[in-house]
């Protein structure tokens, strides 16, 4: 599973799945939060994962504000905001993205089909001197940012949107 492999190639502690109340840049929203939670604890069981409804809790759903409220609520704790490749492709529509960029490390998994256009992204170019080569992922989490690694991982070619669809989370 992917998450096993963020966790070796990134050298975390741990692992935190934000079930989110929904994404704003879908129009569709999602399937009930209890329903989203209960999957997610089915499908994942390691120690150094957690699967957490803490944006639905404290009132968040863009990325920069629940990071925001994470470093104030964790004060000692240095988080690393995980990502596939075709988010970072988008992430310049993303609401305060440059923030996110120059204020969390973050890690990139690269998904099938993505691996060009993310490289090529605004982000990936504006942040260009803040990427770590892969080799080198296991200190991401010890590094200030503006820093971000990409990295290959085996994975199915299937968005998290379609696993949900098809009912295999």
């Amino acid at each position: 599973m992917i998450t096993r492999e963020a966790l070796k190639r990134f050298a975390l502690d741990e692992i935190w799945w934000l079930v989110s109340p929904g994404n704003p840049l879908k129009a569709n929203g999602p399937a009930p939060m209890e329903q989203r939670l209960a999957r997610a604890r089915d499908i994942i069981h390691h120690p150094n994962v957690k699967v957490t409804d803490i944006e639905a809790r404290i009132g968040t759903r863009y990325t920069a504000r629940t990071l925001r409220a994470l470093r104030r609520l964790y004060p000692g704790v240095r988080f690393v905001w995980l990502m596939g490749a075709d988010n970072l492709a988008q992430l310049d529509r993303w609401q305060e993205w440059r923030w996110i960029m120059e204020n969390i490390p973050v890690g990139v998994l690269a998904r099938p089909g993505q691996r060009i256009s993310a490289r090529m992204s605004k982000a990936a170019r504006v942040y260009d001197f803040a990427r770590m080569p892969a080799r080198m992922a296991g200190r991401l989490g010890r590094s200030d940012a503006p820093s971000w690694c990409f990295v290959n991982v085996p994975m199915v070619a299937l968005s998290s949107t379609e696993l949900r669809r098809k009912g295999k989370w």
